[in-house]
């Protein structure tokens, strides 16, 4: 069962479908239209095709129905919706019932900074949870492209390897390759970060949209080039800071996950927007209602970061394209990247 109808939760479904396994794709309450069109018309009107017939289409409120005898469960809502999920699903779920989750994003925990498999944990009773090791789905994925049956290499983690090697038996396939990874820190948090850095990154684009310039050979990627390094430099950082290993920046759930997110996507187009001098209100309306993981992201990292100098674990001045992509996309600060700032020798983390 798929808890979030979304596009990449319905995307969800095409690997375990291959796989021979009948999946009941169960819509939030943000979903209803999406499970009417399946319903009447079997398509998803986001991804713009048919699913297959072995996916079952449910309403939220028939949640209980859709559970009865599943053997495995899969979220697909967006961060914010982790905890309404962990909530709803609390007194459904029965002990050991193998669980994944393709949620990307921080929990705001004050000067902390959980993570999403942490977090929906937390929701649980405590017999499910000792017995209920979440599986982090992380690294470069388009939910139109998984969908199409495009080449895809993914990162599995979890706290538990049994937990994963469950996981990677009904999911992966021929074009469906996953890759094992026990840094969950490290991987969690690189899946939240790039949705931030992605929309830095992407500035560089609508600079040069806005100077005139189309899309090219020429164009601004010296600047983008700096941009995507200065982002991977900080990602290793916040990795060190929160206890993730920083090389995890350097695989797919870091750079390859990055740079998917800066190819293809909303945050990708937002963030073109910001770089067109657009403000953020007006750059967010004319995402017409697309989920922004980024800004969340940077609200979250704002509060916990300012936590981590004032405390001495965190040097001040040493993130500064966070810093900036925070006050570009939450105050509407002038789009220039501090580039006289990037890669100074006091980039990094202290010791707690």
């Amino acid at each position: 069962m798929i808890l979030g109808a979304g596009m990449m939760g319905t995307a969800l479904a095409w690997p375990f479908v291959d796989r021979g396994h009948v999946v009941r794709l169960v819509g939030t309450h943000l979903d209803g239209e999406i499970v009417t069109s399946l319903r009447d018309r079997r398509l998803h009107p986001k991804l713009h095709l048919d699913v297959p017939d072995a996916v079952e289409p449910y309403f939220v409120d028939e949640l209980p129905r859709a559970l009865e005898g599943a053997d495995a469960v899969a979220l697909g809502v967006s961060s914010a919706g982790v905890r309404w999920a962990g909530q709803r699903l609390a007194p459904l779920l029965r002990p050991g019932t193998p669980l994944a989750m393709v949620s990307k994003g921080l929990q705001r925990g004050g000067a902390e900074l959980p993570i999403l498999p942490d977090g929906f944990a937390n929701e649980l009773p405590e017999a499910p949870r000792a017995t209920i090791h979440p599986v982090g789905i992380a690294g470069p994925c388009i939910a139109g492209e998984l969908a199409r049956r495009v080449p895809t290499a993914i990162v599995f983690t979890a706290r538990s390897s049994e937990a994963v090697r469950t996981w990677s038996a009904l999911a992966a396939g021929p074009y469906y390759h996953v890759f094992p990874n026990d840094d969950v820190v490290g991987v969690e948090v690189c899946a939240a970060l790039k949705n931030a850095y992605a929309m830095g990154i992407a500035l560089a684009t609508g600079m040069h949209a806005a100077t005139g310039g189309t899309a090219g050979s020429i164009g601004f990627h010296n600047l983008e080039a700096a941009l995507f390094a200065q982002s991977v430099l900080e990602m290793r950082a916040i990795l060190r800071l929160l206890g993730g290993d920083p090389d995890t920046a350097n695989g797919l759930a870091g750079v390859g996950d990055l740079d998917v997110t800066c190819n293809g996507g909303r945050t990708g187009r937002f963030g073109h927007l910001l770089g067109l001098g657009l403000g953020p209100d007006e750059a967010v309306r004319r995402m017409q209602g697309a989920t922004l993981e980024c800004l969340e992201i940077l609200r979250t990292l704002r509060v916990a970061l300012t936590s981590y100098v004032a405390s001495g674990r965190l040097l001040e001045g040493a993130l500064p394209l966070a810093e900036h992509l925070a006050r570009v996309a939450l105050d509407g600060a002038p789009v220039d990247p501090p580039l006289a700032r990037f890669f100074g020798e006091a980039l990094g983390a202290r010791s707690p």
